[in-house]
């Protein structure tokens, strides 16, 4: 299978498909920034736009794997408290195995989805996936800014 169709596989994946639909479901009426597929996106985007700018070498398809499976793990932390990034982990292990990643990719891939939440990582895709997931938020746009409970220093006042 070419690398760039493994990406592809993930969004029609059952589990990945089901878990979306549930999270829009559960963040519905969420205020806040969403989890839903244009977040996905955006944050795999916005990763591999840095990697480019960065020259790094990650491939194209790790960094959207890693994008798109994320934050599935907060269908989880919602429903019984566990914290989604180990849950996102776990969920991208299997789905990326049914969608043909080699057991070394869904290893990177897993080790970047557990440390997205912090900024001090060795692993060069956390890095990526952290910044992005950052980036990708419009807060200067937001109708929530006020009530948001990120630092005024953590907004994105603007268009990076």
């Amino acid at each position: 299978m070419i690398n760039m169709e493994r990406y592809n596989e993930i969004l029609r994946h059952e589990t990945f498909c089901s878990l979306l639909e549930r999270l829009n479901i559960l963040e519905e009426k969420r205020k806040f920034c969403g989890h839903d597929l244009r977040h996905l996106l955006d944050v795999a985007r916005i990763a591999y736009i840095m990697s480019l700018e960065q020259k790094k070498d990650i491939e194209k398809d790790l960094i959207y794997a890693a994008g798109l499976l994320h934050d599935l793990g907060r269908v989880e932390e919602y429903e019984s408290g566990k914290e989604h990034h180990i849950e996102s982990a776990r969920i991208a292990g299997n789905i990326m195995k049914d969608c043909g990643y080699l057991q070394e990719e869904i290893e990177t891939v897993k080790e970047a989805i557990m440390g997205h939440r912090k900024d001090d990582n060795t692993n060069e895709l956390a890095v990526l996936l952290y910044q992005a997931d950052k980036l990708s938020r419009n807060c200067f746009c937001c109708k929530a800014y006020e009530e948001c409970k990120w630092d005024e220093d953590r907004k994105n006042k603007g268009v990076v």
